[in-house]
């Protein structure tokens, strides 16, 4: 397939990245010029895919590392590149806040560009670790190094089909490709089409070790690509399988296809919520959606606490007997979220099977008998048992008897969502939830395949 069309829209044009380039030049410059005048040991650097060439169209973002000695101690590092930080958002007009990494960082909006300004430790190798952006500068360097001009070019189809099929990005929303993780691949394959090919064969725990060290037998993950310039590290740690088995997946229809240029542009949705709502009643379940206020907090944290309160709350339903058949959850990531849940049966009859002991056990027969009637307790298999009445035949009273002060314990919350969840959540008619998310969640494999 010829790829230079799609190249035209994806990668940034000649006016564009010498743009990029003039601001990052102007910034290093200013952060060299105060380190130097006001006798500061930092060194300053462009790094991820700005740097590399890696950046598609409209997502360069400038990250700026400033490198201090191992011997700074991590409090001094903090005070002064955060000094240096504010002080380059000051001179260009930026609009800075603080953000937490392994330690704080600056982002900053100047001239609509939005600059990471990031303190680090100066290392040559990943033993000298202190934190982990510290990698950051050698990741930069190996990739600038092994990855040609035309490899970058492969690079952004990669990230292109990617972000198009779902499978790009390892902050945990998404749980997929890194951007350097995307870029060892092209180094390793050499090209786009021969990363599908390749994938399309991969198996659970797949190796990539481009530097041999032999340290693959330490991880048990999906994907196992071992960091160039760490041996201890593996790239692919933030890849969920999930999405490691959609990429696969992906690549294998790709390849069969014979729309691939679709691959590369969003889906073309025309959404109607009446008919996503029929679609809903055509599958006969029961909706439960759940919605409550957002609180503050930062994204990359929001994410792993609605997905560990989402799925603690279909375990204790699970327990309870209630089938759900589905579930998901969802942020505007401003001021709401909510929890969707499809039940196979979410009303169940009055009465459950509570199962005794084995009857071979004659003295824990005989406590339970004495509990509750031997004329009540009958053989199921070889337990005794007996019906008693279920506490709860309805899920939504179970969930609000669960979304309580006194009761929360009973599945594990995120602990900045809890007191927002007992005192803000409301279940809500299907109709009021987001369009997109709906269509999602009905619809889950639409992005790997065309």
């Amino acid at each position: 397939m010829d790829y230079e069309a799609i190249l035209n829209d994806i990668k940034p044009t000649k006016e564009e990245q010498d743009d990029i380039d003039a601001m990052s030049d102007k910034l290093v410059s200013f952060l060299n010029e105060t380190c130097e005048k006001e006798e500061i040991d930092a060194r300053i650097a462009v790094v991820g895919s700005v740097a590399k060439h890696t950046a598609l169209k409209g997502k360069s973002d400038i990250d700026i590392f400033m490198a201090f000695p191992l011997s700074v101690s991590e409090e001094k590092l903090k005070e002064t590149g955060l000094k240096l930080a504010h002080k380059c958002s000051d001179e260009f007009d930026g609009d800075a806040s603080h953000h937490f990494a392994s330690h704080p960082y600056v982002t900053t909006i100047i001239e609509d560009y939005e600059v990471d300004l990031v303190p680090c430790y100066s290392i040559e190798d990943g033993s000298q670790l202190k934190s982990a952006v510290d990698r950051t500068i050698l990741h930069t360097r190996y990739v600038k190094a092994n990855l040609t001009p035309e490899g970058a070019d492969e690079v952004l189809l990669l990230k292109k089909f990617m972000d198009m099929t779902g499978t790009y990005g390892s902050e945990f929303k998404v749980g997929g490709f890194a951007g350097y993780l995307c870029e060892l691949l092209i180094i390793k394959y050499g090209s786009f089409e021969e990363t599908l090919r390749q994938a399309s064969e991969w198996k659970y725990g797949h190796v990539i070790d481009l530097e041999d060290y032999g340290t693959a037998k330490n991880f048990k993950d999906p994907l196992v690509v071992i960091d160039p310039t760490d041996k201890n590290r593996n790239v692919g740690a933030a890849l969920t399988l999930t999405k490691y088995a959609e990429f696969i997946q992906s690549a294998r229809n790709y390849l069969s296809s014979d729309n691939k240029k679709d691959y590369f542009y969003p889906l073309t949705k025309k959404l109607d919520k009446g008919h996503i709502l029929d679609e809903f009643e055509k599958r006969g379940g029961d909706l439960i959606a759940i919605k409550f206020s957002m609180p503050d907090m930062p994204l990359d944290t929001l994410y792993p606490q609605l997905k560990v309160t989402t799925e603690s709350l279909v375990e204790k339903l699970t327990d309870a007997e209630f089938n759900v058949f589905d579930y998901g959850y969802w942020s505007d990531e401003e001021s709401e979220c909510i929890i969707l849940l499809e039940m196979a049966s979410s009303k169940l009859n009055n009465v459950k099977v509570n199962i005794g002991p084995k009857v071979f056990i004659k003295k824990a027969c005989d406590n339970f008998t004495n509990k509750y009637g031997a004329e009540n307790c009958y053989v199921l298999n070889d337990f005794l048992v007996h019906n008693q009445k279920r506490e709860f035949a309805d899920a939504i009273d179970y969930i609000s008897y669960i979304f309580t002060t006194e009761h929360i314990g009973l599945i594990k919350v995120g602990k900045n969502l809890k007191k927002s969840i007992i005192n803000t959540y409301e279940f809500i008619d299907i109709d009021e939830v987001d369009i997109d998310f709906l269509d999602d969640f009905l619809n889950p494999g639409q992005y790997i395949s065309r």
